[in-house]
């Protein structure tokens, strides 16, 4: 028996090598034929140009739920579907307006604002009110009724020194989530708050705010990062200044809208399934290339690779487009929901919606098992550039799926550019590197292929 265990071991080395060897033949061929043969830019292009913004509730998200059901039937999957679902429907109305009114030293000064979604209108009027700049909720709760009848400034940056912008994202998002909540608390009538973005700019980003049912809902605007500067120095030289706001967005009533679902039906363990999305929906300032439009069509992507190279999955793969993430999160809620009534079985599920930038990896919410499963596949991406496999995360889409214990990836690109176009102008088609997302569709594509051959336990 002694004898025979060297030579067990080395027939096991073999059948290792070998497995490796092959598995890099197989990630080489979706890699070549993506960069080859790519769709992802060709359907972005078409996504963003013929359709354009898709907030939810709007006719150019219908349009968008046609254009994707269309485009996953001329694909040729095994199925495609309309998931139903209502969403909110909010609408900017026409451009807002911010003026500084009473400067002694600078006279009048425009600012570049954007309303946020979900706030109320402004009324006709406008409001003129003086304005204070606080950098956090506790400096808020410190002015306690000095707050009343002003309009506060929330003028917290994002952490420069957070080499991942998530990081810092999440460090300052919380002022436009629930800055208007907080003030309104103590009197105020409307909220500033400063662009969640890293540079300096000229333009606004949007984004939603979280109102409280039981907490009067007060006007909620953005300011350009470079027009936050601005006005922070204006109120370093003269304290009593007076802001005019001007909004015209209004809140109608919730709108029929859909998931769009399409996938390749699995062969020996067809139940089990490997859920990949990103969100249809986007802001109404521009096009939504990086914020979602990226995510959606390289989850397609996915699955047109598979059928390109004659891949037939063992397990089904399917490809979802979520509506309303960016203000409801209706989508994700009805895909889990239906997912539990049906009692699914998702064996895995992953989204894209961090910007269609060049990989670095793959985020991880899910059991040790697991995550040590998928670093165990690291060797076989490192040669894409992909090397970053420890930090948590999915998506805000795949997140509801978590309360039924499924393992949830987000694809993670280079995250030093995203901010510069979320939720703004100029997050159009001409930001897109058609190399950068063609490489995040084949790494997702890569990825999909070796959970479906090897599975997750």
């Amino acid at each position: 028996m002694k004898n025979l265990l060297p030579l067990l071991f080395f027939g096991l080395t073999i059948f290792v090598n070998a497995q490796s060897t092959q598995d890099s033949e197989s990630l080489k061929q979706i890699y070549d034929e993506a960069m080859k043969n790519g769709k992802s830019f060709e359907m972005l292009t078409e996504l963003c140009t013929k359709i354009g913004p898709r907030l939810s509730g709007s006719p150019n998200a219908a349009a968008a739920v046609e254009w994707s059901r269309h485009l996953m039937e001329k694909c040729g999957f095994d199925s495609v579907w309309l998931q139903p679902v209502m969403v909110p429907h909010w609408i900017r109305g026409d451009k807002e307006v911010a003026r500084v009114l009473n400067s002694k030293k600078h006279g009048l000064v425009n600012l570049n604002i954007c309303a946020l979604g979900g706030s109320p209108n402004t009324g006709p009027s406008g409001i003129i009110a003086q304005v204070i700049e606080v950098k956090n909720f506790d400096e808020l709760k410190a002015l306690g009724s000095k707050v009343q009848g002003k309009i506060i400034f929330f003028n917290r940056p994002m952490d420069p020194t957070k080499i991942f912008t998530f990081a810092a994202y999440g460090g300052a998002v919380d002022q436009r989530g629930m800055g208007a909540v907080e003030a309104a608390k103590l009197g105020a009538i409307a909220v500033i708050v400063r662009s969640m973005g890293v540079n300096l700019e000229d333009y606004p980003h949007t984004g939603g705010v979280r109102y409280s049912n039981d907490v009067k809902k007060i006007p909620a605007v953005a300011v350009s990062t470079k027009h936050a500067e601005l006005l922070s120095s204006l109120l370093k030289e003269e304290k009593d200044l007076q802001v005019y706001l001007e909004t015209h967005c209004e809140t109608l009533a919730d709108a029929p809208s859909f998931n769009v679902i399409g996938q390749i039906n699995g062969g020996e363990y067809k139940d089990e399934i490997i859920a990949i999305g990103g969100h249809l929906d986007s802001w109404d300032l521009a096009q939504g290339a990086h914020d979602d439009g990226a995510g959606c069509v390289q989850s397609i992507e996915v699955l047109r690779l598979f059928k390109e190279l004659g891949i037939k999955p063992k397990r089904t793969v399917r490809a979802v487009m979520f509506m309303n993430e960016e203000n409801g999160l209706r989508g994700g809620q009805k895909y889990a929901e239906v997912a539990k009534t049906k009692n699914e079985k998702h064996i895995a599920a992953m989204e894209s919606d961090e910007g269609g930038f060049t990989p670095r990896g793959f985020t991880m919410t899910a059991s040790d098992v697991v995550k040590n499963k998928i670093k165990s596949w690291k060797p076989l991406f490192e040669p894409y550039g992909l090397t970053d496999f420890e930090h948590p995360g999915g998506g805000a889409d795949i997140g509801p799926l978590g309360a039924q214990e499924v393992p949830m990836i987000g694809y993670l690109p280079d995250s030093q550019r995203y901010f510069d176009y979320h939720h703004t102008p100029v997050d159009t088609i001409d930001k897109v590197s058609p190399r950068e997302l063609e490489l995040g569709a084949a790494s997702m594509a890569a990825l999909v292929f070796l959970i479906d051959k090897y599975g997750l336990k």
